[in-house]
């Protein structure tokens, strides 16, 4: 029996080291499949595409889950198109730049009115300082973060020779060009009204859920943010074009399943680290840039009891009260009965 032992030991070593290399197989294609993290639906980036109202170079840098659904930054208001009244002409009408309204959305509190300044964006700057760091320092420093580690995790690709991997990445990158293209290319400033030039301008938006925003500064960079569309409507080009980046982001999945377990898990932590930087740079940055002018919050909401007294004080504070009428805000006398727009 004695004879059989060093048998039976090394027999019990090799089931073992085939386990161990089951396991490790296994977990490569774990980690490989990790590529199917790219069709998670983060709204991120279109986040992102509606608080900068564009797209930058930087932007190509950003990979992460979502890659697919820049295009959909329109729909991130939910349809809300809020009413809207002039304090100073009496004029009613609706904001239809998505992007406003989602910001508005955002700094909105239920029962309380914002203050919001309006104001023409400082062009002298650099590009870095406007790419990047224009909605707030610590924001700026967590997407520079996020730029930097794509490029990072390139070079380590190259040195562990894992070129699937490589190929994955510049491909994602590809897709990330291809709708940074799309989305400078349908930003343009279109119609917005005739141009007033020095006539200060203060509105009254009511927003859903009882939240109320009081937007000033002058009428023409108003309508720069209000007026007209944000982001015009895809060409047939476009769209050939959002489609095929969609197909990339597809392939670059395929890819990434022939990468080596580290490259996987290299791409799987830039996706992910991408994408909490982002985010926690979305939720920093207070200010709303939208063609040459940039929305900011003033103080804080100012909370109201009762919306008839938030509307009492501004309509002393403006002097006319054909605005409120006009938004139901209030009960018209019995000789100026009219048509409410809400």
């Amino acid at each position: 029996m004695s004879l059989y032992t060093p048998w039976l030991f090394i027999s019990n070593i090799s089931s073992n080291f085939l386990y161990a290399l089951d396991e490790v197989s296994m977990r490569g294609n774990l980690l490989a499949a990790a590529g199917l993290i790219l069709f998670v639906d983060l709204s991120t980036i279109p986040h992102r595409t509606a608080l900068t109202g564009s797209a930058s170079v930087f932007d190509i840098f950003l990979l992460m889950p979502g890659i697919h659904r820049q295009h959909t930054a329109p729909e991130l208001n939910g349809g809300e198109l809020p009413i809207t009244g002039a304090m100073t002409t009496g004029y009613i009408f609706r904001i239809e730049n998505e992007a406003t309204v989602r910001f508005l959305q955002s700094i909105g509190k239920p029962g309380h009115l914002a203050n919001i300044g309006v104001a023409r964006r400082d062009k002298k700057r650099g590009l870095l300082s406007t790419s990047l760091f224009e909605g707030g320092i610590a924001p700026g420093f967590l997407c520079l973060i996020g730029v930097l580690l794509t490029p990072a995790t390139l070079i380590l690709l190259i040195l562990i020779r894992d070129f699937w991997a490589v190929g994955a990445l510049s491909i994602l990158m590809l897709a990330r060009l291809l709708n940074v293209v799309v989305i400078k290319r349908r930003t343009v400033k279109g119609w917005k009204g005739i141009s007033e030039p020095g006539v200060d301008g203060d509105l009254l938006t009511l927003m859903s859920q009882d939240r109320w925003v009081r937007m000033q500064g002058l009428v023409d960079d108003l309508k720069d943010v209000t007026a007209g569309q944000w982001l015009r409507n895809e060409t047939t080009i476009e769209g050939f074009t959002t489609s095929f980046s969609a197909i990339l982001v597809y392939m670059s999945a395929i890819l990434a399943f022939n990468a080596t377990p580290v490259g996987s898990l290299a791409i799987l932590s830039l996706l992910l680290s991408s994408a909490g930087l982002l985010g926690l740079c979305n939720s920093m940055t207070k200010k709303l840039r939208m063609f040459d002018c940039v929305v900011y919050q003033v103080g804080e909401p100012k909370k109201y009891e009762r919306r008839l007294h938030m509307a009492k004080e501004l309509i002393e504070e403006s002097g006319r009260d054909d605005w409120a009428i006009g938004m139901g805000l209030i009960v018209p006398p019995k000789d100026k009965a009219q048509l409410v727009n809400v």
